[in-house]
């Protein structure tokens, strides 16, 4: 019987803006799953330490997400609601909206902060 060849993961690339301190992006592309999601969450956790106004993570590059990937950004919402940041996400993919709805985490970032300060977590589709 022939062996079935796993196909190639499109490898995770992050890049942050820091140009302004009070909203930086993080820039996703690739795959974010099970075994490249660490670096994200990583930086999350690294930028929400600074306790920025917004968060933002821009999704234009991302090629596939699995249920690991998608933790990942409500860990980044549940932290920023204790850190006060609201988060944002950026040139979401059809296939990631379609995701974030189904699993209602579109909801979950439409919640308010703690303290009441509006957290819209603008999900604008590519």
């Amino acid at each position: 019987m022939p062996q079935r060849r796993k196909p190639d993961a499109t490898p995770l690339s992050l890049s942050v803006d820091r140009s302004d301190p009070t909203a930086p992006v993080v820039s996703v592309g690739g795959d974010l799953a099970y075994t490249t999601a660490a670096p994200l969450r990583a930086e999350v956790d690294r930028l929400l330490a600074a306790r920025p106004a917004t968060l933002v993570l821009d999704f234009a590059d991302l090629v596939f997400l699995d249920s690991t990937g998608l933790s990942v950004i409500v860990h980044a919402w549940r932290e920023g609601q204790q850190a006060g940041t609201t988060i944002e996400l950026r040139a979401v993919p059809r296939f990631l909206a379609t995701i974030l709805d189904m699993t209602g985490v579109t909801a979950l970032l439409d919640r308010p902060a703690v303290g009441g300060r509006p957290a819209p977590g603008s999900i604008a589709s590519a």
